[in-house]
């Protein structure tokens, strides 16, 4: 079982080991991470997605969005996700959340349990519906969304592939 946790000073050496793990997987992107990936400082990350989890200090280029490392029993960091408040500009396709579980921890059920914790805590701010998108060729992401719930809406292109938008019921 995993719980979701808001990122911190005492998780930096765990985060960085994170983010080496797909690097040296010859993952470049981490989806979920606010720019964990092209972010050379921690402590900087770290910074902006505090400041982006508040309404009074969100950067303004953005939207409010709660980031939060997926952390196991032994307190390590098997994946990371956000919840976006709002969709607006490029997100009205891309949608309410991004994730990625570690390289050496997937096929595991992390992003199943990380989804439904996230639907969770944006039920409980009121949201309605929520949305997520994938890329067609994304067979374990479109997997997990769909365990969750979710039922295709429509498709979109997004660096010359197919990517499919789907929404999820909260207001049951």
């Amino acid at each position: 079982m995993i719980k979701l946790i808001r990122p911190s000073k005492e998780h930096e050496k765990e985060a960085l080991a994170f983010k080496k793990e797909f690097f040296d997987n010859g993952e470049n992107t981490i989806n979920g991470s606010e720019l964990l990936d092209q972010t050379d400082s921690y402590d900087s990350w770290l910074q902006a997605v505090t400041n982006n989890a508040s309404k009074a200090t969100v950067n303004p280029e953005w939207v409010v969005t709660d980031t939060y490392f997926a952390i196991d029993e032994n307190e390590r960091i098997v994946g990371v996700i956000d919840f976006r408040h709002e969709l607006k500009g490029f997100l009205k396709d891309f949608g309410n959340s991004g994730y990625s579980v570690r390289p050496s921890e997937r096929k595991k059920g992390y992003a199943t349990q990380m989804l439904s914790l996230i639907l969770e805590r944006a039920k409980e701010t009121g949201l309605k519906s929520f949305q997520l998108s994938a890329e067609k060729s994304n067979t374990p992401s479109i997997k997990t969304i769909i365990k969750n719930g979710g039922k295709y809406s429509r498709s979109f292109t997004v660096n010359n592939e197919e990517a499919d938008v789907y929404i999820m019921n909260l207001s049951h």
